[in-house]
C-alpha cells in the first residue's frame, strides 16, 4: 500500500493530520539545504524498527535535541552530548542510532570538503539504482541499510515512488524537478 493510500485509511483524525502534513509538504519534495538533508537522514535512521508516526510525533524533539540538525555542531558532539541524547525521552534513545548521527555528521563534513556540499555529493552520484545507492551509503555512513537509504532518497526526490502518480502532491513535486525525473 502506498503512503498516499495509507493516509486515507487512517481512522483517527489526529493521526491522519500528522501524516498528511508530512505527505503534503515534505515527502518527495527536493531538499537543497545540507542540514535539512542530514536531518531527514537522522529521521529515517531513527525510524528503523519503529513506525513513521512515532518519528513524526518526535520531529520537533529531534530538531531541538540535535541542534536543528546543524552538521558542524553534531560532528563536534562530545561524550557529554552523546549521554544527553541517550537520556532524552523526547527522541529515540538508541545508542547505535545516536552514534550513527554523530559519525554521519563527521562523514558529511568530509564530503562537503570534497564536493562542496552534501547535496552536491548526492548529485555527483546520481543517477543510481537503489542497490547502487545502498552500497555507496554503506561505504560512507553508519546505520544505512536498504530501506533507510530507499526512504531517504525517495523523501528528498532522488528516487521515484514517494507518491502515487494520480496523487495531487505528485504533480506539485514534478513542478520542482526532482532528481529522479531526469532519469525518465
Amino acid at each position: 500500500m502506498s503512503y498516499c493510500t495509507y493516509i486515507n485509511s487512517i481512522a483517527s483524525e489526529d493521526k491522519k493530520a500528522l501524516h498528511k502534513n508530512y505527505h503534503d509538504y515534505h515527502y518527495g519534495f527536493p531538499l537543497h539545504d545540507d542540514d535539512e538533508l542530514f536531518g531527514r537522514l537522522i529521521m529515517e535512521i531513527n525510524q528503523a524498527g519503529l513506525s513513521w508516526e512515532t518519528i513524526l510525533k518526535k520531529e520537533d524533539n529531534f530538531r531541538k535535541a540535535y541542534d536543528h540538525f546543524n552538521i558542524k555542531t553534531i560532528a563536534n558532539y562530545t561524550e557529554e552530548d552523546r549521554m544527553r541524547l541517550l537520556n532524552d525521552a523526547g527522541i529515540i534513545r538508541n545508542k547505535l542510532k545516536v552514534n550513527a548521527a554523530i559519525e554521519n555528521a563527521k562523514s558529511i563534513l568530509k564530503l562537503q570538503e570534497e564536493y562542496g556540499s552534501f547535496e552536491k555529493w548526492l548529485e555527483h552520484h546520481h543517477p543510481k539504482t537503489k542497490e547502487e545507492w545502498v552500497k555507496i551509503f554503506k561505504k560512507n555512513f553508519k546505520f544505512t541499510g536498504g530501506e533507510i537509504v530507499n526512504e531517504f532518497l525517495m523523501s528528498i526526490g532522488f528516487l521515484p515512488g514517494a507518491h502515487d502518480e494520480d496523487c495531487r502532491i505528485h504533480k506539485e513535486i514534478l513542478k520542482q524537478n526532482p532528481k529522479w525525473q531526469s532519469d525518465i
